[in-house]
């Protein structure tokens, strides 16, 4: 049983390490489908993910199942959590909710993140299915093996987060629009990345296909859409790097995700301790092995600290967020992305070191409340 834990072990995190695939995080293979506001709060961690983009957009993604399984326990409470917040609060129904949305993701992963803040701030219930991120059995049915999708009245399916929010996005302004007629917009491109494995990327996905008319009134001052633009790809093609090499920065903060798993996962003593220590181990090393990928400083805390302040920056003193009175898609993004280090170390020195504070509460208030299905 030890041997073949420690071969699973080693076969995920290597497989990871290579994939164009977005940080996987799971529950070893449950099928959990909730119908819920997918609530997020700053009192319970949303977990960690630790990934980022395709070579298409400047690197491999990373990612960690062995961090999803050692989440396990927190998830338990937040999946517990969301179901309580769907049967108190019936939101008021906005225009387009009455689309049937099925989000099949991996809890901590930083673009489902992005995704589930993005339905959450608009008030669109969904549904979601935690994928195994192992078998992925649960997603056997589609060509595209990676997460999120979304499914869009069971007939209609969306991939790539920055595609799944700009479609939705577009839907909810242009309602004359269908979806399969939206989805055209956002072509498939294939290539082949520095190992030669094939990888695809999306024409347009971060743009709205909206008329004219419809984009004067989202965006009415000038170069708003062009820095919305700018900051949704950052969040993409930068900031998620910064997530793994911060999480697993010293073998301490390793252990301490990984004690999640020793309480979560149904293992004998002598599994427990060797998922436990040797999970954190291979994950503090992969973690400097992104660094070194990523040009990162040998204290990976000081590229997170100017990365959150330079967004804050970017906002400026006069606006709230840079939507202005409200949070448009890039501060969605951003947001989504940061959550994921909710009550771990980084996250806290995150929080004590810039200046992201107060625009990170509002943003989990803007979230939790729904304040976008106006």
């Amino acid at each position: 049983m030890a041997a073949r834990c420690g071969r699973a072990l080693a076969k995920v995190g290597w497989t990871f390490l290579d994939s164009p695939l977005s940080l996987r995080a799971g529950t070893g293979g449950r099928l959990v489908v909730n119908r819920a506001y997918s609530k997020g709060s700053s009192r319970a961690r949303t977990g960690l993910a630790l990934s980022a983009r395709t070579a298409a957009t400047g690197g491999g993604l990373l990612g960690s199942f062995l961090l999803g399984g050692g989440l396990g326990l927190y998830h338990t409470v937040k999946q517990w959590q969301q179901q309580h917040f769907a049967q108190e609060e019936q939101a008021a129904p906005v225009e387009g909710s009455t689309m049937k949305l099925v989000l099949y993701q991996y809890k901590t992963c930083p673009f489902c993140s992005k995704v589930r803040a993005f339905l959450d701030y608009h008030g669109l219930p969904y549904e979601i299915v935690e994928v195994n991120p192992v078998m992925r059995k649960e997603i056997k049915w589609s060509t595209y093996r990676k997460v999120p999708i979304l499914m869009v009245n069971e007939d209609v399916q969306l991939n790539d987060s920055s595609v799944i929010i700009s479609s939705i996005k577009t839907h909810l302004i242009s309602k004359d629009k269908s979806m399969t007629e939206i989805i055209r917009c956002y072509p498939e491109l294939k290539s082949k990345n520095d190992s030669g494995k094939e990888v695809v990327e999306y024409m347009n996905k971060y743009w709205l296909m909206l008329s004219e008319a419809e984009t004067l009134q989202l965006y009415p001052e000038k170069d708003m859409q062009k820095e919305e633009r700018k900051w949704r790809q950052w969040a993409d093609d930068w900031l998620v790097h910064l997530i793994s090499p911060n999480v697993y920065r010293t073998t301490g903060e390793a252990l301490a995700s990984f004690d999640y798993i020793v309480r979560e996962g149904k293992f004998g003593p002598f599994e427990g301790f060797f998922a436990k220590y040797v999970g954190a181990a291979a994950m503090f090393l992969i973690s400097k092995r992104l660094k070194n990928r990523h040009n990162l400083q040998d204290d990976v805390r000081e590229d997170l600290y100017k990365a959150v302040n330079n967004w804050i920056s970017a906002i400026g003193k006069k606006r709230k967020f840079m939507g202005g009175d409200h949070p448009n898609l890039a501060d969605l993004s951003v947001y989504g992305v940061l959550r994921v280090m909710e009550g771990l170390q980084a996250f806290d020195d995150m929080m004590n070191n810039t200046k992201v504070k107060h625009w990170y509460k509002r943003m989990e208030r803007a979230t939790q409340n729904h304040e976008g299905r106006q």
